[in-house]
């Protein structure tokens, strides 16, 4: 089954808390309802208190998806890490989610000032030892009924094509793939995500919808921007934008001819005083629809 989700993040961002400060939190969820989305995403406007969580979520028709757990194995153990990420997975568990967020954050620059050239790289033999570790990890929470999902991400370790490569070789079975279209398109400069899609597709268990705006990107790249200054200045967009770069029609037939079943959010942080996000998540559910349909997905 296909549900539908969206992110927070349009509306209020988690990293720049200026962007949609002045956007109240119930707008959040009406309007989230009212586009018509089967559940929604964590974002630091959200209770941590699992069962208020749920109250709240619930009381305007919408599921909670899963969270954002930021890791830190690079910097501890996993058993450290263990014993970190439990009150989290109890929270997910509380909400009936199957799966676990995870992104390494101990030396990502995702949200620092610096130029997304500078983004840390693993040597072939880090990235291995990184990989036991995340495998380790997954077990612990597949053990607990929740998939955990790598979110390959700008400004952290696993961003390019080649280092999803190193990353899903390093693990599995129990490691599952968050694949993001646009964190994908990006990575790899403006090339087709397509082909990774399909290479791991047998291992995703979680799909964002993100698209980029290539000149904006290209722009952040030329520039030395931070990843930061590229959400700010509208890199991200939802699919159906004209400005946008990702064709979503293959991707969404990888995803139908593989027989997946699980969440498709769109997860495309912009500024909302410049991009309204009640125009821009309808846009995205709409096509995101249109295209399901066309190929047979939902």
């Amino acid at each position: 089954m296909i549900l539908f989700g969206t992110n927070p993040i349009a509306w209020a961002n988690d990293d720049d808390h200026s962007l949609g400060a002045d956007i109240p939190t119930e707008r959040i969820l009406h309007e989230a309802a009212e586009i018509g989305f089967d559940g929604i995403e964590n974002g630091h406007r959200w209770p941590d208190d699992p069962e208020a969580l749920k109250q709240l979520l619930g009381s305007h028709g919408l599921r909670f998806i899963s969270g954002w757990y930021s890791l830190n194995l690079l910097a501890q153990s996993v058993e450290a890490e263990m014993v970190a990420i439990q009150p989290h997975l109890d929270k997910l568990k509380h909400n009936g989610c199957k799966v676990c967020i995870a992104c390494e954050t101990s030396n990502s620059i995702q949200g620092l000032p610096s130029p997304l050239s500078e983004s840390p790289v693993l040597t072939p033999e880090g990235m291995r030892d990184f990989g036991a570790k995340v495998e380790a990890l997954a077990a612990y929470t597949a053990d607990q009924g929740i998939d955990l999902v790598y979110h390959h991400h700008m400004g952290t370790v696993v961003e390019t094509p080649e280092e999803i490569d190193a990353f899903m070789a390093a693990t599995g079975p129990a490691t599952q793939l968050l694949f993001d279209a646009g964190h994908c398109y990006f990575g790899a400069n403006g090339t087709d995500p397509t082909p990774i899609l399909e290479k791991y597709i047998d291992r995703v268990s979680h799909f964002h919808a993100k698209n980029v705006r290539p000149a904006v990107m290209q722009q952040v790249r030329e520039t030395g921007m931070s990843f930061m200054d590229g959400v700010r200045a509208g890199v991200f967009t939802v699919p159906g934008d004209p400005e946008g770069g990702v064709d979503f029609g293959p991707l969404m037939r990888i995803l139908k001819d593989a027989g997946y079943a699980g969440w498709i959010v769109i997860e495309a942080e912009q500024d909302p005083a410049v991009r309204n996000p009640l125009h821009y998540q309808s846009m995205g559910l709409l096509t995101l629809k249109d295209i399901s349909k066309e190929v047979g997905l939902a």
